[in-house]
């Protein structure tokens, strides 16, 4: 009873929202999604790297009607609209996610080891960081800065992983190319063959003939 109570209060805030919402603000939404890194879902949906399913389907929906090509009037509002559907799949599927996660605990790693060399420079730090036991770091890691620095590396890894991708199904096309052209140069020869020995075999009593 509670949960549906809760929903209930959910739609009612979410509809009064929206009625505030004004065409300009629907506008910039519709311009910030199709900004967004294509690569990442989470931009997208404007959500952390440690968002839960359920948060990514509340911002989902709430994002989704604020660009509903029913209720904005942008001429991209569609298009911004299949942006956020997509990215929320990809959010929901485990596989999809996982491999995001993977990424970005990559990255993570990638910015603490670059973090850890400056503070071999950096004394003063270092003794915060040893005194506080890891809180130095901790805090740190939920600063601005490192966010943004994380939101870029991110970026970095999954263009990267994307082009090797690319490359490796360049490559595949390739090869199913040229076995193609193998096969087509293979058939080609046995046509030949044949039409060889027909004409060969349709001579075959001319020749008799002769002899």
């Amino acid at each position: 009873m509670e949960e549906t109570s809760s929903t209930v209060d959910d739609d009612f805030l979410l509809k009064a929202f929206f009625a505030e919402v004004s065409e300009v603000e629907r506008d910039n939404e519709v311009l910030r999604i199709l900004s967004c890194f294509k690569l990442n879902p989470f931009e997208y949906l404007n959500l952390p790297f440690d968002s839960s399913i359920d948060d990514v389907k509340k911002k989902y929906r709430k994002l989704s009607l604020m660009v509903h090509p029913d209720k904005c009037n942008h001429p991209q509002a569609k298009e911004a609209f299949g942006a956020l559907a997509k990215a929320q799949q990809l959010l929901l599927d485990q596989n999809e996610r996982d491999y995001l996660l993977s990424q970005i605990n990559s990255a993570k790693e990638e910015l603490r080891a670059k973090r850890k060399k400056q503070l071999k420079k950096d004394t003063a730090s270092k003794i915060k960081s040893l005194v506080e036991e890891g809180k130095y770091d901790q805090q740190y890691e939920k600063s601005e800065e490192f966010q943004q620095e994380l939101k870029m590396k991110v970026r970095e890894l999954l263009t990267e992983q994307e082009w090797r991708r690319r490359k490796m199904q360049m490559r595949i096309s390739e090869e199913e190319g040229r076995l193609k052209k193998d096969e087509e140069e293979q058939k080609e020869m046995w046509k030949r063959k044949r039409e060889h020995e027909e004409e060969w075999e349709g001579t075959r009593e001319k020749r008799v003939s002769l002899l």
